[in-house]
């Protein structure tokens, strides 16, 4: 599976995946500000996708990722998410993997994802654990839909 980015013709599939995790992140799809934050990162070429059949711009999303490095050392994954039909398949993996590959050390590369009183949350706090992010006190707001967040970090050196 390849890990490319994201052009204009993935919007449509993008905002697909976005109609998946509603419930998780609050309304996205007709908010205008989501749309244009993510045409801004498709334009900076720091939106990232798999491609169902790793094929051509347009086709269906298996996940994807929005990663800003504007700031190095200090890089923050902006959102991460896979298509519920492609879950358990790598494609989390591949996406954070890829990201991770265009961080120069020494860096931090930071995540704000589910407090631990949101159920289907956990795979996600999970999954950076397995690569190292840990936990901060940090405070931080709660999401759109009501539920906890927590900033995760990773240190590279």
């Amino acid at each position: 599976m390849k890990v490319v980015h994201a052009t204009k013709d993935d919007i449509a599939g993008w905002l697909e995946l976005v109609s998946e995790v509603e419930y998780l992140f609050g309304p996205m799809v007709d908010d205008p500000q989501f749309i244009q934050a993510l045409e801004k990162n498709i334009h900076r070429q720091s939106a990232f996708c798999a491609r169902e059949t790793d094929g051509p711009p347009g086709i269906r999303l298996l996940g994807g990722v929005l990663f800003s490095s504007s700031n190095a050392p200090n890089y923050y994954i902006r959102w991460l998410s896979v298509s519920s039909q492609a879950r358990n398949r790598g494609v989390a993996t591949a996406l954070l993997t890829h990201v991770l590959k265009l961080v120069a050390a020494p860096a931090a590369v930071s995540v704000i994802t589910f407090g631990d009183d949101i159920p289907d949350g956990a795979p996600a706090r999970r999954f950076y654990g397995k690569f190292g992010f840990v936990p901060l006190e940090e405070q931080v707001p709660n999401g759109p839909e009501g539920g906890s967040r927590q900033k995760f970090k990773l240190t590279i050196t």
